[in-house]
């Protein structure tokens, strides 16, 4: 990304969200600041043998609330979620599909499994029956890939510019985000709809399972991950999606929109360590936070609250303190850092997504959401988490940072305009 300080401004100016924790952005928020967690006993698939039987799952769903057409059904749950995210999302803004040039808008999508449930049922349907050719529908041509949402959002709300598909792990939100932002900035197109969707699948709840990355606590389903905490030991799996509607500042301000935050700058990095842990010394998660704030222009001291990746797991947590303190030295203990993975559990490739609404919507509300269940702090995670409890506090930046399989990074900034 170029640094010519002649390049073009970008902001947030809608939002929407389906969530564990809220179907609209105002119930999300409430419940996200009030650290009220969508997690509970799971109801989509069995788990009577599995050691986890908790998730976040979306409840009350109906994506005929969003979108009118009878064959949106076909869709799997990560394109019907993303598509009624992004729907909230160009409605917040209001911003009128009218008024907009398609070929000067996208809609950049990030997501890890997206395809994956339709693949298995194909599967199956084509090992049962008889007529293989028959068995196979045209629509699961498209349905089994992971580019269906990105170019599904195209096709429904008429956005012809882009459509993109990011998939980089559990980074693939903040991916989506950053590079849809690095489009505006560089002129190739003036509003773009980006964030992330993602299902609970009942193979990669089993997988999670046997790789012991999630929570197996008993009891209750709201108090199961605690990031930070020394008695962590994994987090809950969850679903939903999240997308913003990013725009050109003079394009935005010229129409009296309301604008949540600037999009500052973003940064990604590869550990090139390992298949799922972090490099011991954070080195992944610090590069990435780095290019950030060289991107953004701020140094480390304008910074006031960061949202963590904060996954629960035993590794994780302290690797991504030691990596914070490395990149703000004195600073860190002057940061806010939060974990709210554990109200909306871990949405995979639309965590970034839902956190980069969380840090928008902090920065607008200047009000931090609290680490939830966080009681005696493991050795070494010794920022202020801010445990419990939603923290007024004049953000002038907040940070949102994530981490992704395959020692993928990514960093993003926002700012108060």
């Amino acid at each position: 990304m170029s640094l010519d300080s002649t390049q073009r401004r970008v902001v947030i100016t809608g939002m929407g969200v389906i969530c564990p924790c809220g179907l609209d952005l105002d119930h999300f928020w409430e419940n996200a600041r009030g650290g009220v967690s969508g997690a509970a006993k799971i109801s989509r698939f069995d788990t009577s043998n599995l050691p986890v039987k908790i998730g976040a799952e979306v409840k009350g769903f109906d994506l005929a609330n969003y979108l009118k057409e009878k064959k949106l059904g076909r869709f799997t749950l990560t394109v019907q979620y993303g598509l009624a995210a992004a729907t909230l999302a160009l409605k917040d803004s209001g911003i009128g599909l009218g008024s907009l040039d398609p070929d000067r808008t996208g809609v950049v999508e990030g997501t890890t499994v997206s395809g994956s449930e339709s693949m298995i049922r194909l599967r199956d349907t084509f090992v049962r029956g008889k007529d293989n050719y028959r068995a196979l529908h045209p629509h699961n041509v498209v349905a089994c890939y992971c580019g269906e949402g990105s170019s599904t959002i195209g096709l429904q709300l008429g956005i012809r510019g882009q459509a993109i598909t990011y998939c980089s792990g559990c980074a693939s939100g903040n991916d989506a985000i950053g590079y849809a932002a690095q489009m505006i900035r560089e002129d190739e197109a003036d509003v773009i709809v980006a964030g992330g969707s993602e299902e609970m699948v009942e193979m990669m709840h089993i997988g999670f399972c046997r790789l012991r990355a999630m929570s197996e606590k008993e009891g209750e389903p709201a108090a199961a991950m605690s990031p930070f905490d020394k008695a962590r030991d994994g987090f809950v799996l969850g679903e939903g999606a999240a997308f913003v509607v990013l725009e050109e500042l003079s394009r935005a301000a010229g129409r009296g929109a309301r604008i949540y935050a600037e999009f500052a700058g973003n940064g990604r990095s590869c550990d090139a360590y390992h298949a799922t842990d972090p490099h011991p010394e954070g080195l992944g998660y610090g590069l990435a936070l780095e290019k950030a704030l060289r991107r953004a222009r701020l140094h480390p001291t304008e910074v006031d609250y960061i949202n963590a990746h904060g996954s629960a797991t035993p590794l994780n947590d302290p690797i991504e303190t030691k990596a914070i303190k490395r990149v703000f030295k004195e600073h860190a203990r002057r940061l806010a850092v939060s974990a709210t993975k554990p109200v909306t559990g871990h949405m995979m490739g639309s965590s970034g997504a839902i956190e980069t609404v969380i840090c928008a919507l902090t920065i607008w509300h200047q009000e931090i959401c609290p680490t939830i269940n966080l009681e005696e702090p493991e050795e070494g995670c010794d920022l202020d988490y801010v445990p419990k409890e939603a923290r007024a506090y004049p953000v002038r930046a907040a940070v949102n940072l994530n981490a992704g399989f395959g020692g993928r990074y990514a960093c993003l900034v926002l700012k108060r305009i």
